[in-house]
Formats: structure tokens, C-alpha cells, sequence
């Protein structure tokens, strides 16, 4: 294993003191890059301007009675997200990140189990909140991220007052210009329950975790450790904010080491918003990555000279760097200025991505690393670094973490079991659930993979999905699933265990839905017969 030394970290107990210490070494830096309502331009926002905002937010919602309250924040990416999460956890009370693609009764029900107090939310969640509103009496405080007076819901037989969140603002601006400082000088308890996320699954079955500033602390200086991010980096934010991998990673990690976030408009404007934003580092899940990687190849495809030119482009840029020569960037300029010519790297998580993939956006000089984690690990269990990767793994365990397989077979496969100050306090008020997770305190996360002799984690599928044949073979879904999603003929595929009455066994079947515009395009624009389908396919 490579004894590569850490990034040096400065240490934090809370997010709080996180925040406070990163305005007072960054205060004039750029924080967040957004754009204004009718507003096609990227607007800066400095450390400072963040922090009086936060703390203006924070001072208004204690004096709305909201002290020790849970606050649902609903909307999309957006610089009233970060302002509003920083404001109720730093200070004020619970903060209930939620998916704001739920369908109403789903949001409905996650308020309700949440016991929020007060929800805020964007002009794109107003009919479902009025909507529920309508419906119920429990929340107190309904705070919109836009004009209060574009508010008009359907069929509201009810009044109910909505607050705007500038309005908040302004009011607690003028209360800590008088000297209050209720939110300012609030203390902080980094092992109480602070934060409280849904686990993505339907509202029936999601589990509500709870996690407490020093999880999220710990998680940020480990993962930092390992990745140099610099006070130069712009972040484009294109994940959920609601979801622990982009709030820690895309939000909290930036600003803890004085980089920026530029917030995207939508999976259609990642390419125009990184160009824009001169952004340098993206976090991602495996199809936003794949979708570029492919785009890219069939661009070049399109012209056989510049095809030509790629492959040719590829073998020099490899042979060089043998000899220590890297001009990757310069080779492949044209790539590097469809993302804005600033991408210097690119973070994979959720899920596994194709090696192939991770080692192309290399090749082309912009460096590609994933890591693994779960909501009820802060999220990062495991991280590849800049400096010390494997494509096809998971990462090495975070510094001040313990990973180990347990139950593993003869081929070293179990259940991968972590523990750490990253690992959660417990699902909220569900305590049966609680203690099979969470036993002699190791989190057993329901992943199986293995740990090679370098120390690195691999990921081979999930325990419940696991296929075990009557001769006790064990098939393991997602290793096929990567497979099959290799041929250009399949855009996706599941694959899963039936049992058979001709053979007495399980056999294992997969669901495919075929690439339709790949298969058309190789049949001069017509579409196939069913059986000739099924043969390609097949084949």
C-alpha cells in the first residue's frame, strides 16, 4: 500500500465553526456564483455577504418562535437553498432537506414524520405546499424563496400567510444592527441531533436518518484529506442539494476549503453553465459522465478524419507521458472547451462507473475519480484520491474510519461494515431498525465487495439483491448489469432471479430496454421487426 502523506486539514467540531472560520480566512472570495430571477448572468456572492445573510435569516427565523423547531427546505440548487440550511442548522434548529421531484402526497407524508414546524420553498413547489397547507394545520411558518404575491395555488378554501424569505432577511438584518445576537452566539452542540434526511426510497419504506454537525465535521476534513480542493476551485453544483452527496460534497466541502459554487440550471445546461462559470471540478453520478464520455466518441464518430485524429491523439498523448511529457490539455483542446477549458476533474459517486470511462476522461487530461458512501455515513465511507486510484474501486477508506468485510466467503466477498464519527446517530424514532443496522457499533451498510491487498474497497453488489442458485452459487446483479450496459444496443437493463419449474432452479433473467436510436441508426433510420430485435439483443 503507498504511504502517500494527507492533505493538511484545519480542524472543526461543528458546521457552525466550520462556516465562521472559513469567512473569517476568506471573507472577500467568491462563495457562490448564481443567477437572478430574469438574469442570464452569473452574480458573485462573497464569504462575508453569505455570512451576514445566514445570520440575518438565522436571527429572524429564532424571532418567528422557531428556536429548537424542524424546518423542511424544498426547492431546487439555488443560492437560497445554501442561506436557508445554514441559517436553521447553525443555530436555530432540525434542518428536513427534502426531494423536491416527490409527488405531493409523498411530500405530505415526509412533513408530517418530519414534525416540521416551518417549511421553506421555491416558486416551483408552491401549488404542492398550498396544497398541503389546505390540508393541514401543523406548520406554523410557510417561507417562500420567491414573490409572495405570485402565490396563488388552486383550490385554497383557506387562508394562509406566507412569508418571503428576503423579507426574513431584511427583518433580522435590522435586528443584528441593533444588537442582537441570538443566532450569532447560539452554542452548538456538535453530537445532538441536527440534521434529518430521508433515504431514498417511497415514504413508506425510506428511513429517516439523523446526524449531528460533528458527523458531517469529521466526514469533511477526512474526505479533504484526500482530495486536494483549492480556494481557486468553482464547483458546479448539479446534484440535489436535498441528497447527502451533494450537500456535504458539492455545498459544505466547498465552502470549508474557500472554493466556489456555481449552481446549474438543469441537466441541459451542465456544458453551457460550466463554460460560463469557468468551472473546475463537477460531482456526478455515473450516467451524467457516461452520456458525455459517449457524446464525445460519437461526435468524432460523425467525421472520419477527426476520428482519426482522436485515436491518433490518444497513442502520442500515452506514449509521451511514458517519457514524462503531458499535453493532454493541449492535444485535446477542443474537448476541454465544450466544458468551459477550466474542468480539471471530475468526482463519480452514487454508484459504480464503467473504468473505461473514468480512464477516457483521463486520457483526455481531465482527471476522473470516484468514491462510495450512504446517507447514514455522512455520506463518504470510501474515497479514491488524486494521487493514489483504482478505476475500478470504490476508494480507500477515510482517514479515522474502519472498514472491514464481514462474513466474507472463500472468494473474500461479504457485507461491507464501517465504523467511525461519521457513522449516524440512528434512524429517527425507529429504533427496531436501528439496532440491526447499527450492531457492537459497526454500520452494516447492506453492500457486499471486498478489500484488495492495497487497501482499496471494490463494491460487487447489494446483500438483498444477491442471486444464490440451489448449488449455492452466488450471482451478484449489478456485476452483469455493467456488462450488458457495455453494448451500444442497450440504454439500460435489471437483472434478476426467477424461479424456473423446467430447470428446478433459479435462473437468472434481465429486463432490457434496447437503445432505440443506436439500433435505428444501423438500419438506415427504420425500426426493426420485433424478432430482429430480439436477435440484436440476443446477440
Amino acid at each position: 500500500m503507498k504511504n502517500i502523506p494527507l492533505y493538511e486539514v484545519r480542524k472543526i467540531r461543528s458546521i457552525k465553526e466550520m462556516m465562521d472560520t472559513s469567512v473569517g480566512i476568506y471573507s472577500d472570495r467568491t462563495a457562490f456564483l448564481y443567477k437572478p430571477k430574469r438574469n442570464d448572468k452569473y452574480v458573485p456572492v462573497t464569504f462575508k455577504q453569505f455570512k451576514a445573510d445566514v445570520d440575518a435569516l438565522g436571527t429572524a427565523l429564532i424571532d418567528l418562535g422557531l428556536k429548537g423547531g424542524r424546518i423542511a427546505i424544498i426547492g431546487e440548487n439555488r443560492y437560497e437553498w445554501a442561506v436557508s440550511y445554514m441559517a436553521v442548522v447553525n443555530g436555530t434548529g432540525i434542518v428536513v432537506p427534502l426531494d423536491k421531484e416527490l409527488p405531493e402526497n409523498e411530500i405530505e407524508n415526509l412533513l408530517i414524520r418530519s414534525k416540521a414546524d416551518a417549511v421553506i420553498f421555491s416558486d416551483n413547489l408552491k401549488n404542492s405546499v398550498l396544497s398541503i397547507a389546505n390540508r393541514n394545520d401543523f406548520i406554523k411558518h410557510y417561507i417562500t424563496m420567491d414573490d409572495a404575491a405570485e402565490k396563488n395555488g388552486p383550490d385554497i378554501n383557506k387562508q394562509i400567510e406566507l412569508t418571503e424569505l428576503q423579507e426574513l432577511i431584511e427583518r433580522g438584518r435590522k435586528k443584528v444592527a441593533e444588537g442582537c445576537r441570538d443566532f450569532i452566539d447560539a452554542r452548538i452542540d456538535p453530537e445532538a441531533f441536527s440534521i434529518l434526511l430521508f433515504t431514498s426510497a417511497t415514504t413508506d419504506t425510506s428511513k429517516a436518518v439523523m446526524l449531528s454537525h460533528r458527523n458531517i465535521a469529521e466526514n469533511l476534513m477526512a474526505m479533504s484529506s484526500m482530495l486536494n480542493i483549492v480556494p481557486d476551485d468553482i464547483f458546479l453544483s448539479v446534484l440535489p442539494l436535498h441528497h447527502t452527496y451533494e450537500n456535504t460534497c458539492g455545498f459544505l466541502c466547498p465552502f470549508y476549503r474557500g472554493a466556489a459554487v456555481a449552481y446549474c440550471e438543469g441537466l441541459r445546461h451542465i456544458t453551457k453553465n460550466l463554460q460560463e462559470s469557468k468551472a473546475t471540478v463537477m460531482l456526478g453520478v455515473p450516467l451524467i459522465y457516461e452520456s458525455i464520455y459517449k457524446r464525445i466518441w460519437d461526435q468524432a464518430a460523425k467525421n472520419p478524419g477527426m476520428l482519426k485524429k482522436l485515436k491518433f491523439g490518444l497513442k502520442l498523448s500515452g506514449f509521451l507521458k511514458k517519457l514524462g511529457i503531458d499535453i493532454t490539455r493541449k492535444l485535446f483542446a477542443p474537448i476541454h472547451n465544450v466544458f468551459g477549458g477550466n474542468v480539471r476533474i471530475f468526482i463519480s459517486g452514487a454508484a459504480g462507473i464503467d473504468p473505461e470511462v473514468a480512464k477516457g476522461f483521463r486520457d483526455f487530461g481531465i482527471h476522473f475519480v470516484q468514491g462510495y458512501g450512504l446517507t447514514e455515513c455522512s455520506p463518504i465511507v470510501a474515497l479514491n484520491r488524486d494521487v493514489d486510484f483504482k478505476d475500478d474501486a470504490a476508494g480507500l477508506p477515510l482517514p479515522g474510519i474502519e472498514v472491514r468485510i464481514d462474513g466474507a466467503g472463500s472468494d473474500g466477498i461479504g457485507e461491507i461494515v464501517v465504523k467511525g464519527p461519521n457513522v449516524m446517530m440512528g434512524y429517527y424514532e425507529d429504533p427496531e431498525n436501528t439496532a440491526e443496522v447499527i450492531r457492537d457499533g459497526w454500520f452494516h451498510t447492506g453492500d457486499l465487495g471486498f478489500i484488495d491487498s492495497d487497501g482499496f474497497v471494490h463494491i460487487t453488489g447489494r446483500k438483498k439483491n444477491v442471486i444464490v442458485t440451489k448449488n449455492g452459487k452466488n450471482i451478484y446483479p449489478e456485476e452483469i448489469e455493467t456488462l450488458l450496459n457495455k453494448s451500444p444496443y442497450i440504454k439500460e437493463c435489471i437483472v434478476f432471479g426467477k424461479d424456473d419449474p423446467v430447470y428446478g432452479d433459479i435462473v437468472v433473467s434481465a429486463t432490457i430496454v434496447p437503445d432505440m436510436d443506436v439500433i435505428e441508426a444501423e438500419y438506415g433510420g427504420q425500426k426493426p421487426a420485433e424478432d430482429e430485435l430480439r436477435e440484436i439483443i440476443r446477440r
